[in-house]
């Protein structure tokens, strides 16, 4: 005859001790000589923060200490097949969060979030550089199809503070929702690297680390995120020869690796200013396209000019206007977030 099965209450009181707490309820009062039993310490219980993934052994409490309804999993308290096994969920850790409130704080394209006003420039900008990327790999040799240039850009800009990192996470975040992409954001601006602190992840071994040491496999650096298509690589370890790592033969050697390992990938590059560091124009050799961030209130004629020169060495160059102030009822503004008037 089959054992008769656990019910779902007996299944729980193998989890939770319900006895152990009434008992710590029952025990009488501390009484030592000298001692004043108001200063003993609470029973102290551990604690898990909501927002954590729940585990049999960890239980959360309220602000007393004491076990709440809270704390038992919604497999013990769902309605359905009550000898179902629960499933206890278990947090990936392989998959690096993005803030999605640090993006918003910082007026940037929030993954879920209603489509606005910039997240639909970027969707313009966006389709310009994928017909530019069709344009290259047209022209490509039936052997170089998977090592394609046409699948790397490089965003940068003039000067400092034109937004170029702003424009290069917004961009990646918007072709990472397209349907057939995977994009890889590599923060390139090795002197001043700032693309894991916006997005609120931390920081570690990255692009710089994979090109001093050729014993290190790029992949394994690479960060996947909990945004769909969407994978980062840090800068690195900060070095004094950069640029002559960016240089050297190993930097063709890593990204044909980022490039073979996923054929569906978009290699996207922030680097440093091109006016400001040398790295932007050893870059620029190795991608596709290069996206130059133009600050419309900022840089001067003269400063795009001598920018344009040092990034020759890619022959596509466009050009992305930064900080353009919107007038109500202008082109494109606030179409999106409108209410429908018939």
């Amino acid at each position: 005859m089959n054992a008769r099965k656990m019910s779902l209450l007996e299944r729980a009181a193998k989890v939770y001790d319900f006895e152990a707490e009434v008992r710590a309820r029952e025990l009488p009062p501390i009484r030592h000589a000298g001692l004043d039993p108001a200063s003993i310490a609470p029973r102290e219980q551990p604690r898990v923060a909501l927002a954590e993934p729940w585990t049999p052994d960890q239980v959360r409490g309220d602000e007393r200490g004491f076990d709440t309804l809270a704390a038992i999993p919604a497999e013990f308290l769902a309605s359905g097949d009550p000898d179902a096994e629960p499933v206890f969920p278990v947090a990936d850790p392989t998959i690096a969060l993005v803030d999605r409130g640090m993006l918003a704080e910082n007026g940037m394209i929030v993954p879920g979030a209603p489509i606005g006003a910039l997240a639909e420039e970027f969707r313009l900008v966006k389709r310009q550089l994928l017909v530019t990327r069709e344009r290259i790999a047209a022209s490509d040799q039936p052997d170089t199809k998977v090592l394609s240039k046409a699948r790397t850009v490089l965003v940068c800009s003039a000067r400092p503070h034109d937004g170029k990192t702003f424009c290069a996470i917004n961009l990646a975040l918007s072709l990472a929702a397209e349907r057939d992409l995977n994009v890889l954001l590599v923060d390139a601006d090795v002197a001043k690297p700032d693309v894991m602190r916006r997005l609120g992840m931390p920081d570690g071994p990255g692009l710089l680390d994979a090109l001093a040491d050729p014993k290190v496999d790029v992949e394994s650096l690479v960060r996947v995120t909990d945004v769909p298509h969407l994978s980062v690589l840090p800068a690195g370890t900060r070095t004094t020869t950069d640029t002559e790592l960016l240089a050297s033969a190993r930097t063709r050697t890593v990204l044909q690796r980022l490039l073979v390992a996923d054929p569906s990938r978009i290699v996207v590059f922030d680097s440093p200013p091109a006016l400001a560091a040398s790295p932007a124009g050893v870059l620029a050799m190795l991608v596709g396209q290069v996206m130059l961030v133009v600050r419309a209130d900022r840089t001067p004629e003269s400063d795009l000019q001598a920018a344009v020169q040092l990034l020759d060495g890619c022959e596509h160059i466009q050009l992305l206007l930064n900080a353009v102030a919107f007038v109500p009822g202008g082109h494109r503004y606030g179409y999106y977030g409108q209410e429908t008037r018939q």
